[in-house]
């Protein structure tokens, strides 16, 4: 995966292990409080994401332990998942940069959504 070819689910599941090692469900959770509620992972697009960000070696799997008698399995971010991350995050600003300057100019741009607060 490139990081042009980011999906968002990979940079919000980049993000949830920029802090610390998750488990899948603390990973699902993390996404969906970064993304206010706008993307919600299944089981299987999150270790489908999971087994992609391995395999570039974005991401690597940190630990296991048993809990309720079931298996979880921790993932953490590698130092190149980290650059990938962060290479992602100025490309991504770079557009908003981008777009928000060109749509001010038409009268089109507010920080706030139509109806926001």
């Amino acid at each position: 995966m490139t990081e042009r070819g980011m999906s968002e689910q990979a940079f919000l599941v980049l993000t949830a292990l920029a802090d610390e090692p998750k488990h899948g469900y603390g990973i699902v959770q993390a996404v969906e409080t970064l993304s206010e509620g706008r993307v919600r992972l299944r089981v299987g697009t999150l270790y489908g994401v999971l087994d992609r960000l391995v395999a570039d070696g974005w991401a690597e799997r940190d630990k296991e332990e048993i809990h309720q008698g079931r298996l979880r399995r921790y993932y953490r971010l590698t130092e190149a998942g980290g650059r990938a991350l962060a290479d992602q995050t100025r490309r991504l600003a770079a557009n908003i940069d981008a777009a928000s300057t060109v749509l001010r100019a038409r009268g089109w741009w507010s920080p706030q959504p139509e109806g926001g607060a």
